[in-house]
């Protein structure tokens, strides 16, 4: 039997007034996910183990059936593997986003949708006027990008900057954790005091590069500010298949530099796709279409969609509606009437990562519905997937890697 995840980024949610009080999973027009809902079965999932913050780094790696407390290394090495920086032994990596700062607060956290390619090139001046042989800046996509710091010390307190939208930004600087000190490396402090550094000297560099000169004739958001959050080491994982000996290869597909750099470090290919963005624009067709043809030779695929995670993170109640019921007729229905077909029986899983609820706009620690199917698979009395119904569910509550055993029909 071959396996495909299909997962909708932040796609849970919570009772939206203005929906009559249901969630948008409820709301939304999801014919091919309640199909599965009615044919499989379901269940609810914790996704983020105790003592971690509700991030995709930690959800993702937990459903893909990782340990956190073994593995977890926060985002930035993720994304280095996935664009391809071999991370040394000294090497401390983190995320850097590009964002946008207004009125002394975090306005957004994405630099108002900065596109890969005037990302590069505001990161190509940071690293031109800020690096050295200790800090180096590295392209990612969008406004999500890397900061490499020889030497650093991971035991800093850094602020998502999802996390904080219309708050001031000065009280988020990063600070040094107390007992964090390494033979080595930099202390804590040290490396909190270079990060606040760059950040504060970023800020005059970016207002003054043409990109943001130019958004501000056109009245977009200026990209004015790098924000270093989630750093780590180089981490040490199994691969899927050291896991599970029966899935000989497997495929990645995301426009998400982490999810790559999780697929990378656990042994799945990676597969891009043109106009792969990680919005509502995204290529959903192409996706598909590279799913198929992967499972085709594939034992496991790993299909990831970020559009819905970006409009909760946005509070856009309308387009997260609309990447929900794109999910559903651009990315389940197709999969699935593909592969119905099929002489060797494909298992389907669907599920978010974590709830990114749209009035709250950033993620909460929630357990999220998922719903598994396969030909033959005992269905249970769930006829709809959304977060109330799969509460009835088969599966009951599973925890943490305990979603992967299921799926390869380990339990």
């Amino acid at each position: 039997m071959k396996h495909i995840i299909i997962l909708g980024d932040g796609m849970a949610d919570h009772a939206v007034k203005k929906l009559g009080g249901k969630t948008l999973l409820q709301y939304a027009d999801t014919p091919y996910m309640d199909m599965l809902a009615k044919k499989g079965r379901c269940g609810r999932l914790i996704t983020i183990p105790d003592g971690y913050s509700p991030g995709s780094e930690v959800a993702n790696t937990a459903i893909l059936g990782y340990d956190l407390d073994k593995v977890y290394e926060g985002r930035g090495p993720l994304e280095a593997a996935s664009i391809g920086y071999e991370m040394q032994p000294e090497d401390m990596a983190i995320r850097c986003n590009i964002i946008t700062l207004s009125d002394n607060k975090i306005k957004n956290h994405h630099g108002g949708h900065l596109t890969t390619s005037d990302g590069d090139q505001l990161i190509q001046a940071l690293n031109e006027q800020l690096g050295d042989d200790r800090v180096r800046f590295i392209t990612g996509i969008q406004y999500r990008h890397l900061l490499v710091i020889k030497g650093g010390n991971k035991h800093i307190v850094c602020s998502p900057p999802h996390d904080h939208p219309d708050q001031p930004w000065q009280p988020l600087l990063v600070r040094g954790e107390e007992g964090g000190e390494e033979p080595g490396r930099m202390t804590p402090q040290e490396t909190a005091d270079l990060l606040n550094e760059l950040i504060i000297k970023s800020q005059a560099i970016l207002a003054n590069h043409p990109i943001n000169k130019k958004r501000l004739e056109d009245g977009l958001d200026q990209a004015n500010s790098i924000w270093p959050w989630s750093p780590g080491y180089r981490p040490s994982m199994q691969t899927i298949q050291e896991m599970f000996p029966e899935v000989k290869s497997g495929s990645v597909i995301s426009a998400v530099d982490l999810i790559r750099g999780i697929g990378h470090y656990a042994g799945l290919k990676t597969i891009i796709v043109d106009g792969a963005t990680g919005l509502y624009d995204t290529n959903y067709e192409g996706k598909v279409k590279a799913a198929i043809e992967a499972l085709k030779t594939d034992d496991f695929v790993f299909l990831h969609v970020e559009a819905s995670d970006e409009a909760g993170h946005d509070g856009n109640l309308l387009l997260k509606l609309r990447t929900i019921e794109n999910l559903d007729k651009r990315v389940v229905e197709p999969i699935y009437n593909e592969v119905k077909t099929w002489n060797e029986p494909v298992a389907i899983a669907v599920l978010p990562d974590h709830p990114t609820p749209v009035e709250i706009r950033t993620h909460v620690n929630e357990p999220v519905p998922f719903v598994i199917y396969y030909p033959g698979i005992e269905a249970d009395n769930v006829h709809e997937y959304d977060e109330v119904s799969c509460v009835g569910g088969g599966y009951g509550l599973l925890k943490l890697q305990e979603f992967m055993q299921v799926f390869m029909n380990k339990e």
